[in-house]
């Protein structure tokens, strides 16, 4: 099972990016693959991606989630069983590094050949770029969600 690790530092106290990573719908702002995010209830999402040029769709369930601190998911359905998690960490009162991590289980052939090249770590790399430009151009969250959700 591939797995993709990435780190971005923001320039954003560890506050605002973690409530800006709990609005999961804003995610087609700076995931390019995300075509749309539906919250269906505090633990529950409907996504639709493109990947390639092939929409998929599925739900993921967040299954620990702790202000300030991470947000882990894992997929329910859907051609491709993935799962992950974000972690925040406090550099000083105005930065914060971000470091995400997948886990994924690639399905037909392109996505075999995409694991063995690269190109998911690339993708959460440039998302991981946007997303840094998205919260230090507004320097504050669109919103935010501080529920506990208990592994």
């Amino acid at each position: 099972m591939p797995q993709i690790i990435e780190t971005i530092d923001v320039d954003v106290p560890v506050t605002t990016a973690y409530n800006q990573w709990t609005q999961f719908e804003s995610f087609p702002e700076f995931l390019e693959e995300v075509v749309s995010i539906r919250q269906i209830d505090d633990t529950h999402l409907h996504w639709k991606v493109n990947i390639g040029g092939a929409e998929r769709e599925f739900d993921a369930e967040v299954t620990e989630q702790h202000p300030d601190e991470r947000v882990a998911w894992r997929s329910i359905g859907g051609e491709t069983a993935h799962a992950g998690v974000v972690t925040f960490h406090k550099l000083d009162e105005d930065s914060t590094r971000v470091t995400v991590q997948i886990d994924w289980e690639p399905s037909g052939f392109l996505e075999h050949v995409g694991a063995l090249v690269g190109a998911g770590q690339h993708a959460v790399k440039k998302d991981l770029e946007n997303f840094k430009e998205f919260i230090e151009s507004r320097r504050a969250a669109t919103g935010a969600w501080r529920g506990d959700v208990p592994r």
